[in-house]
């Protein structure tokens, strides 16, 4: 039996509130950062293959901004939040003020690079944090490392760790804008965590999914 036949869309579901509420979290600490109003949600979560994983990310050679957490704990494995450029460009931006931002000619901006890297240090702990309250299990997020470079390079160590148990990872997809303009478009970025192979049964068990 799969872990897609197994998986229930109540699992999905409360995966998906879990990731709501960290992006409660996560909002009011970005507030909180940039003076200014920050909404955010996560409108899906969904279990991908190796080859879906890379086309929600624009493909294997799409250059994109990643920031990378290992996870350990009661459940270990790797944790990416990964925007395209245009997004990350987006978000900066809206997050500094400037319009003269853009990571396509600015890679070497340190304010730029830092303001992303704690965007995903707060996104990808709120997340990690309210799946710990949640399950009750212990997670510890690792420092975050920003990585510019194609899909991929960044994946592929974790996928290919990954794959020995099916070749499936958890997409969180995340809405959110850092702006008090309200015709400020939406920023659109993936979570994608992939549990090492023992811990993926440990993730899906305490949500009531037997694999047997």
């Amino acid at each position: 039996m799969s872990y897609l036949d197994s998986i229930t869309h109540l699992q999905l579901d409360t995966l998906k509130e879990i990731g709501n509420i960290g992006a409660g979290n996560a909002a009011t600490a970005l507030s909180l950062l940039v003076n200014k109003p920050v909404m955010m949600s996560v409108p899906s979560v969904k279990i991908a293959t190796f080859d879906e994983t890379m086309e929600l990310a624009g493909g294997a050679d799409n250059v994109v901004a990643s920031v990378y957490m290992r996870i350990e704990g009661d459940i270990t494995g790797n944790m990416y939040f990964i925007l395209s450029l245009s997004q990350a460009t987006r978000f900066i931006n809206q997050m500094t003020g400037s319009n003269q931002i853009s990571f396509d000619h600015s890679l070497d901006d340190e304010i730029s690079l830092s303001a992303l890297t704690e965007m995903g240090n707060i996104l990808s702990g709120s997340y990690l944090s309210s799946l710990s309250d949640f399950t009750g299990m212990k997670i510890y997020p690792s420092v975050p490392v920003l990585g510019i470079d194609m899909v991929g390079a960044l994946l592929g160590y974790g996928l290919l760790e990954f794959s020995q148990v099916g070749d499936y990872a958890i997409i969180i997809d995340t809405d959110f804008t850092a702006s008090d303009n309200k015709e400020e478009k939406d920023v659109n970025g993936h979570f994608f965590l992939l549990p090492d192979p023992e811990s993926f049964d440990t993730l899906f068990s305490t949500l009531g999914v037997n694999m047997e």
